[in-house]
């Protein structure tokens, strides 16, 4: 019988191939019966892609914000500004295309890039209090001298959509409802819609950030993984990623995850977006190097991204649904 790995292996055309060695254990018989020791051969590299993902969760997400509006009113996102990036500016727009979609009333509140850390509070405890608000976010980066884990602990976390806040994240961490980051909860989400089996299975992270890499090893905790997390000081990463299942690549640096990075048959999944001189965006990961080695791998664009956007608006729908 396969295991749902197995069928998973099969699916991304991974063939399991015998190493016939000269030594093994002696048959009944006397004769020395060759070993056989099970290996990866990659003969293709299947595409993560999130779309279709990121489809069904906006359809779902679509009818439920359809039935709040008919009884009681649109769910309400407030996004928070205090800066004037140019990468930020492009996501707060996508962020209230997704929300207009979605049925999904979304208005931004503009700061200033001067705003301080007293301000970014006292807005952010304000929207709390605000029953017409079902859900916050706040956009990074902050003014300079900003702390987010400071002026997120303003947000209350039933409306902490994007689970940004260290209350947020010790919810995540000790098991409690909360929202996730939305993510990490992606590369969760992704795995499972392309029928990849997390339970048992060895998982290095690398990154450790408190919005992508610490919230998914407890993601990945919760589903039965074994999750290595890994950082800038770890030693010989090469040999840490390549002893895992599936490498997360989360560290914000193009190209950083090559061939010798992973194993033969090993799922990746990249979560970086950087942008380059040239204006294209590229993950973490070497795709070109990696391709043929991996049994599957993630595009960016296209893969981690879309399933993002989805979920953060399930979430603000869900906010809602708890308030009402």
């Amino acid at each position: 019988m396969r295991t749902r790995y197995d069928r998973t292996a099969a699916r991304v055309g991974i063939c399991r191939g015998e190493v016939r060695g000269s030594t093994a254990p002696t048959e009944g018989n006397g004769r020395t019966r060759p070993a056989r020791t099970l290996r990866w051969v990659a003969v293709d590299t299947t595409s993560l892609i999130g779309k279709d993902l990121a489809a069904a969760i906006n359809s779902d997400t679509k009818q439920r914000a359809a039935a709040l509006a008919e009884h009681g009113g649109a769910a309400r996102l407030v996004l928070v500004v205090a800066n004037d990036d140019p990468a930020s500016t492009w996501y707060v727009k996508s962020l209230n295309r997704a929300a207009e979609r979605n049925g999904i009333t979304c208005d931004n509140v503009d700061l200033g890039v001067d705003a301080s850390a007293e301000e970014i509070r006292a807005k952010l405890a304000q929207l709390s209090a605000d029953p017409t608000v079902d859900a916050i976010m706040l956009q990074t980066p902050l003014p300079k001298g900003v702390g987010l884990d400071d002026v997120s602990l303003a947000i209350t976390s039933a409306k902490d959509v994007d689970g940004v806040s260290p209350l947020s994240l010790g919810l995540l961490a000790t098991g409690l409802p909360g929202f996730p980051p939305a993510t990490a909860e992606a590369v969760v989400e992704l795995a499972k819609a392309h029928d990849i089996a997390l339970s048992g299975r060895h998982v290095a992270v690398v990154g450790r950030s408190n919005v992508v890499g610490k919230p998914l090893a407890q993601l990945l905790l919760a589903e039965n993984a074994t999750v290595t997390v890994c950082h800038s000081r770890t030693v010989d990463l090469p040999a840490v990623t390549s002893a895992a299942d599936i490498v997360v690549a989360a560290v914000g640096r193009a190209g950083l995850i090559k061939a010798e990075h992973i194993r033969d048959g090993a799922i990746v999944i990249d979560v970086g977006t950087n942008e380059g001189e040239d204006g294209t965006i590229t993950g973490d990961v070497d795709a070109p190097a990696v391709t043929g080695k991996a049994a599957a791998l993630s595009p960016v664009p296209g893969g981690v991204g879309p399933v993002t956007t989805a979920l953060l608006m399930r979430h603000v729908v869900q906010a809602a649904e708890n308030a009402r």
